[in-house]
């Protein structure tokens, strides 16, 4: 796999498709729970949340898979993309610098979210301090 700095991750609670790119190259790699999720449905007049109890080890997968992206953009159209936020921020805190942002994205296309990504990022530099001019001028 080639070396990317930037990374596009779409998760939610079935899968996670993980995209290392650069202007011209992409490489994918999809990640699936370890275990079989069930979806909980809560009633009004039970005790809990209904909430499920988020795969540790799907989301660690997710991170490893990311790697040492410098700039990642987790989308999904769910919870499963703020699970891994905070999983990151639990477990790797130093990785949360890379973490350029976190968007809302229904069930887009591989293409389409790489698309996405890639104008994401060519924003989101136009927006970073740039470096000053060399003194040497």
């Amino acid at each position: 796999m080639t070396e990317h700095n930037h990374a596009a991750v779409w998760i939610d609670h079935r899968e996670a498709r993980v995209f290392h790119f650069n202007a011209e190259e992409v490489d994918a790699t999809v990640i699936h729970p370890h275990g079989k999720h069930l979806h909980i449905h809560h009633r009004t007049d039970a005790i809990g949340s209904g909430d499920a109890v988020e795969d540790q080890a799907f989301l660690q997968d997710v991170v490893k898979a990311i790697g040492g992206s410098k700039a990642v953009l987790i989308t999904g159209p769910g919870m499963a993309k703020t699970a891994l936020v905070k999983h990151i921020a639990r477990r790797d805190p130093k990785m949360m610098e890379a973490i350029a942002g976190v968007e809302t994205v229904d069930h887009p296309t591989d293409g389409a979210l790489v698309a996405h990504a890639r104008a994401y990022f060519k924003a989101a530099d136009r927006l970073s301090p740039q470096a000053p001019p060399s003194a040497g001028r």
